[in-house]
């Protein structure tokens, strides 16, 4: 018997996850996205492993460049989360209200703020139905302000978290 899809994204909602912005450059343009799906796959190497929807602009973006940045979101940064998330945001000019700095390894753009950064290359792309799994290998590491907490999404919504 199939799934129901609405009830499994319930179901997965209740499944809190960190946020973080993804972000690459591209056709001399910051590229960016909110993602709560996210993992440290391997610690030797230092692997991670981000889940994109298929169709979605940053994973167009990622099948033309290899490295990319992503900023751990701190828990004062949900109105960056939530700009980043909306649908129909320009490509152009979109960071032009988040505070950033590039990525030592990729030039992708680091959200000033946030509570770490990683630098990444991509080591391989799974296609997982509707998303493709992203494996980076992890080229930098930068830790942000000691007391700063992070964000979770859990039930459809950005949640602080110190």
């Amino acid at each position: 018997m199939p799934v129901d899809p609405d009830l499994f994204r319930t179901a997965m909602a209740r499944l809190p996850g960190g946020v973080t912005v993804l972000s690459t450059r591209w056709k001399d343009a910051d590229h960016a996205a909110t993602v709560s799906s996210v993992l440290s796959a391997s610690l030797d190497p230092p692997i991670i492993v981000v889940s994109l929807h298929a169709d979605s602009r940053i994973r167009d973006a990622l099948d033309q460049v290899d490295t990319w940045g992503l900023s751990i979101l701190a828990d004062d940064q949900a109105p960056i989360a939530d700009w980043l998330a909306s649908p129909g945001r320009p490509v152009i000019g979109q960071l032009s209200r988040v505070p950033h700095h590039r990525a030592p390894e990729s030039g992708a753009a680091w959200v000033d703020g946030a509570s770490a950064w990683v630098d990444c290359r991509t080591r391989q792309i799974v296609p997982a139905g509707d998303h493709d799994l992203v494996l980076g290998d992890v080229l930098a590491v930068r830790e942000g302000r000691s007391d700063a907490g992070a964000l979770v999404h859990l039930r459809r919504r950005v949640h602080p978290l110190r």
